[in-house]
């Protein structure tokens, strides 16, 4: 079905812009159709057997409908093209979507925990008929079919709002199935716990909206660069020899398709300026095409054939790795005076060992000293560690 669907209404590869937007389209208009029609359905067959439960989760259908609307408006928003006020696209357009749709989960999810509770206080006999179980079996089936073209459709594109969909469609299988079993306990045993498995509905909506929404939050804060992206990069910078070393990667997403990234790279200072010049294009121009990623490179030529300061350097490093094995320097250089050396690079700090820079730098200060029996100075700047990687 799903192979289906995309042949049907996707001609474009689903890599591209216009792809992606089909892609995420489609996956609205789907979710508003099959929800609708669960939805009434379901609020059919609540009504009629008087289950809160199975109302909950009829409503909780009709959110979905209009959370389908939502992303599917988000989508459509974030093709908008770059203009004099958002030189960077409308690409977050799509977060924003998804954190409008975890606030609507999150209003309803409270409203059903409430009319759960007074079903638990004040509990009425729920009508259990074949109509009803076929009802919620379907839902069932509907929403697991849902769950796997949204999860699909959203590894495809790299989407978190279709991936959230298909967490959210996974959890509404799981809870129609509560739902079921509690009709079918009521049935046989006379126990109504109609109730409490509205209660459970709805806590299940409440977490769906609370873990949608730190998934949209998290981008829109600026959230560290994923390994997967950050390995990307480093392998893209790796294939070519004259890169010695990278530092002070850093990556800016203004929404999928709109990621831009900085990144210095370490040359040989004897290499001529204009093919290093020359090389960073070439690799911008492959980030661009290959990781769909707006990569600018700096420049930093390096000293390599100095002895005494590549002396100096592994020096400096054995010290940072016996205070902890996490800290590395890059950007060594050094400057000789007649009464002292000054020794100049960055440090990768991790987070927990802020505060701690003053007892860093006497350490490698007195270290130095102690070896060498003259003056050192240590001129340190500290990145933070998800800039840098070993």
């Amino acid at each position: 079905m799903t192979k289906l669907l995309l042949k049907l209404f996707i001609k474009k590869d689903l890599n591209s812009q216009e792809g992606r937007s089909k892609a995420g389209s489609l996956s609205g208009i789907v979710g508003i159709i099959s929800n609708i029609i669960l939805f009434t359905a379901k609020i059919i067959i609540g009504t009629l057997s008087g289950s809160v439960a199975i109302t909950a989760d009829a409503v909780n259908n009709l959110t979905d409908a209009s959370s389908s609307i939502v992303t599917l408006i988000g989508f459509k928003l974030s093709e908008k093209p770059a203009d004099e006020e958002h030189p960077y696209g409308h690409a977050r357009f799509e977060y924003l979507s998804g954190l409008a749709v975890a606030a609507m989960i999150g209003l309803i999810g409270f409203e059903l925990l409430k009319s759960s509770v007074l079903k638990v206080l004040t509990p009425e006999a729920t009508l259990f008929n074949i109509p009803m179980a076929i009802v919620l079996l379907l839902s069932v089936g509907v929403k697991l079919w849902l769950s796997l073209f949204n999860n699909f459709l959203g590894k495809k594109i790299n989407s978190s709002a279709l991936l959230a969909t298909a967490a959210d469609s996974r959890n509404d299988a799981i809870s129609t199935t509560a739902v079921l079993i509690a009709a079918l306990v009521e049935y046989f045993t006379s126990w109504q716990i109609d109730g409490y498995v509205g209660i459970l509905v709805a806590i299940f909506i409440l977490y769906s909206a609370w873990n949608l929404a730190k998934d949209t939050i998290s981008p829109l804060l600026g959230e560290a660069v994923s390994e997967e992206m950050q390995d990307e990069i480093s392998s893209l910078l790796r294939e070519f020899p004259m890169v010695l070393n990278f530092h002070d990667l850093m990556v800016h997403d203004y929404g999928p398709g709109q990621r831009f990234a900085s990144v210095h790279v370490e040359m040989d200072k004897r290499e001529d300026p204009l093919v290093c010049h020359e090389l960073i294009d070439n690799i911008e121009r492959l980030a661009l095409d290959k990781l769909k990623t707006h990569l600018v490179i700096h420049y930093d030529p390096v000293t390599v054939d100095d002895i005494v300061l590549n002396g100096y350097k592994a020096e400096a490093e054995n010290i940072l790795a016996s205070i902890d094995q996490r800290l590395h320097l890059h950007d060594f250089r050094m400057v000789e005076c007649d009464c002292h050396t000054n020794l100049i690079f960055d440090v990768s700090l991790p987070y927990d060992l802020k505060g701690k820079e003053t007892e860093i730098k006497s350490a490698i200060q007195s270290g130095m000293c102690e070896k060498h029996g003259k003056k050192f100075y240590a001129v340190i700047t500290f990145d933070p560690a998800s800039f840098n990687t070993k």
